[in-house]
């Protein structure tokens, strides 16, 4: 069974909402950069850059980055010495930028922390915030999101399910039980 938290017009205002939220914080959008998790945070950054150049006209680059090889719970690791960064697509050096990133659901923080590594090892960034569709809690890091559309209190006998309609079909998020 699951239960809706979010339909389409909610996300569609929670991204118009982390889009102001952005710039507010930001004091405009000038050096700053959307960088999407690999898959969903990808789309989401499409979105919030899309936002934001309708209130600011101004278009953000948008890069994503695929944790893979920076993932803590990898049991067969790389034979290089140099991690091979397969997916990463950042089209700007992120040094001296404001990297904001971005991703569907924040749960113990492992994700954000491999993307953070994968982030510094592009350059040394300004300064990194975090903006994240759902914040669900049970953080295993100590890991805060910057921007949040919704947070969603659950049990760890449940799970949050992100669904963009760029690669889902339709935009929705639930919270279902968890299936043995």
């Amino acid at each position: 069974m699951s239960r809706l938290i979010l339909d389409e017009q909610a996300i569609r205002r929670a991204t118009t909402r982390i889009a102001h939220e952005i710039i507010e914080r930001n004091k405009g959008v000038s050096d700053c950069l959307l960088v999407g998790i690999k898959t969903r945070g990808i789309y989401l950054a499409n979105r919030l850059q899309e936002r934001i150049e309708t209130i600011e006209g101004i278009k953000l680059p948008v890069g994503e980055v695929d944790i893979t090889l920076y993932r803590d719970d990898l049991t067969v690791k790389s034979t290089t010495e140099e991690p091979i960064l397969q997916g990463t697509d950042v089209p700007v050096d992120v040094t001296g930028k404001k990297v904001i990133l971005i991703d569907d659901v924040l749960y113990t923080g492992r994700t954000v922390r491999a993307a953070l590594d994968a982030l510094m090892d592009l350059g040394r960034p300004e300064q990194i915030q975090l903006a994240v569709l759902i914040d669900r809690g049970h953080r295993e890091l100590p890991i805060r999101p910057d921007y949040v559309g919704k947070n969603v209190p659950t049990s760890k006998q449940e799970q949050i399910v992100a669904k963009l309609s760029e690669v889902d079909g339709i935009d929705e998020v639930t919270i279902e039980q968890k299936t043995s």
